[in-house]
């Protein structure tokens, strides 16, 4: 496992880094397929939990939240985040008229969260590209802290917490019984030391990607355990096949989502 994970890594992320550096074109369209991917993803999952979302409304209201990512000026995020909302709400009047569930608000509800995790919040990964100073370097400094957190909490918790080292505890027994507190630890430090070390010679202030580092690697894996909570739920082990034993796009930007967003918002209080 740990070799394919080094595989996947060696190839995809180098590939990553690539179309973040070339931006625009390059950079929307892969991110957007991802994206749009998730959102199905999202949907099979509540459908396997029970919840009657609909994929033909949801993947559209993703991407025009995308595009709002990519070009502002075109179309304001408010807005669209309005017209997905009063979509919603409308799907779940005509699931109640249609006797289509008996669940209604709970399948409105699933369909606002599908909205905002994967279209508003993911719109993120094109906004922080979109910046006006640094982008390229911020949305690599986001990815790679992400990366490095989660490869150093794989490492330190499945090689160095041994019961000769300092023992192992489960971080999360139910949703996640292979992560671990010292996984957890190891992560934590290595993912803030390696993201100021790379913010040197990205040229990025020391200071914010040393916030941005420990805001990542802290808060970030809330989000793999979030879509791991919706897994369980759903009784599936991963959310897709698009990355073979790695899962699908979900999978890919649980947490991701969260790490652009944070280096969105500190980029534009730093800028």
């Amino acid at each position: 496992m740990f070799l394919q994970r080094a595989l996947v890594s060696f190839t995809l992320g180098p590939l990553a880094l690539y179309v973040i550096y070339l931006g625009g074109w390059y950079y929307f369209v892969p991110i957007t397929a991802i994206l749009i991917l998730a959102a199905l993803e999202y949907h099979h999952l509540m459908r396997q939990i029970g919840r009657q979302t609909t994929a033909w409304l949801l993947a559209p209201l993703v991407l025009l939240l995308a595009i709002t990512g990519q070009w502002p000026h075109l179309l304001d995020t408010n807005v669209v985040l309005v017209f997905s909302f009063l979509m919603v709400m409308c799907y779940a009047l005509w699931l109640y008229e249609r006797r289509r569930s008996q669940t209604v608000s709970l399948d409105w509800a699933a369909m606002v969260g599908g909205v905002v995790l994967i279209g508003w919040i993911g719109s993120h990964f094109l906004r922080l590209r979109g910046l006006e100073i640094m982008p390229w370097q911020w949305t690599m400094l986001a990815m790679l802290s992400t990366w490095i957190a989660d490869s150093g909490a794989y490492v330190v918790g499945k090689f160095m917490a041994g019961k000769i080292l300092f023992g192992r505890h489960q971080l999360s027994p139910r949703l996640s019984p292979n992560k671990t507190v010292e996984g957890y630890g190891g992560g934590i430090v290595l993912g803030t030391l390696f993201t100021v070390v790379i913010a040197h010679y990205l040229s990025l202030p020391i200071g914010p990607a040393l916030t941005l580092g420990l805001l990542i690697s802290v808060v970030s894996p809330a989000g793999d355990l979030g879509i791991s909570l919706l897994k369980r739920e759903a009784g599936v082990k991963d959310s897709g096949h698009l990355f073979g034993e790695h899962g699908g796009a979900l999978d890919r930007i649980d947490s991701l989502v969260w790490s652009v967003t944070f280096a969105y918002y500190l980029a534009l209080f730093v800028s």
